[in-house]
């Protein structure tokens, strides 16, 4: 049976929603994952295209709120971003929590490519974060 992993931010615009579709697209074979936000905007293009550059489409995705999950229960519950920790530092339907902020590469102004570049480190932090949290189980 798989693990039930939610990811929480504050707006389920990026990290959150970053961090659930690679989890699914590297260990989905292990774990069922859904992310949510304290409160929802849209996802951010950039977002799905720096996955995009990756081959994961994350292009179907929606926001949601934690009310909004069609599930209450999880195995892990995992704040991505210190706001969401704050609001959520429990999640009463989860087993295990786990908290790792990761920098907002939405709030980074400067030229596209520049913004591009913060929101591909902040993928390439929450890949290495899942593979060394969830890979070796």
């Amino acid at each position: 049976m798989k693990k039930r992993v939610l990811f929480i931010c504050t707006h389920n615009s990026c990290r959150s929603q970053m961090a659930e579709a690679l989890l699914r697209a590297y260990y989905g074979d292990r774990y069922e994952v859904y992310s949510a936000g304290i409160e929802k905007k849209r996802v951010n293009p950039r977002a799905i295209r720096v996955l995009g550059d990756m081959g994961i489409d994350m292009s179907r995705h929606t926001a949601k709120t934690l009310q909004e999950l069609p599930i209450r229960t999880f195995d892990v519950a995992v704040t991505v971003c210190n706001e969401a920790h704050e609001e959520c530092p429990i999640y009463p339907g989860a087993k295990k929590i786990l908290h790792k902020n990761f920098e907002d590469p939405s709030e980074i102004t400067g030229t596209e490519n520049e913004v591009l570049s913060a929101f591909r480190n902040t993928r390439d932090e929450i890949h290495k974060w899942i593979k060394e949290k969830f890979g070796n189980k």
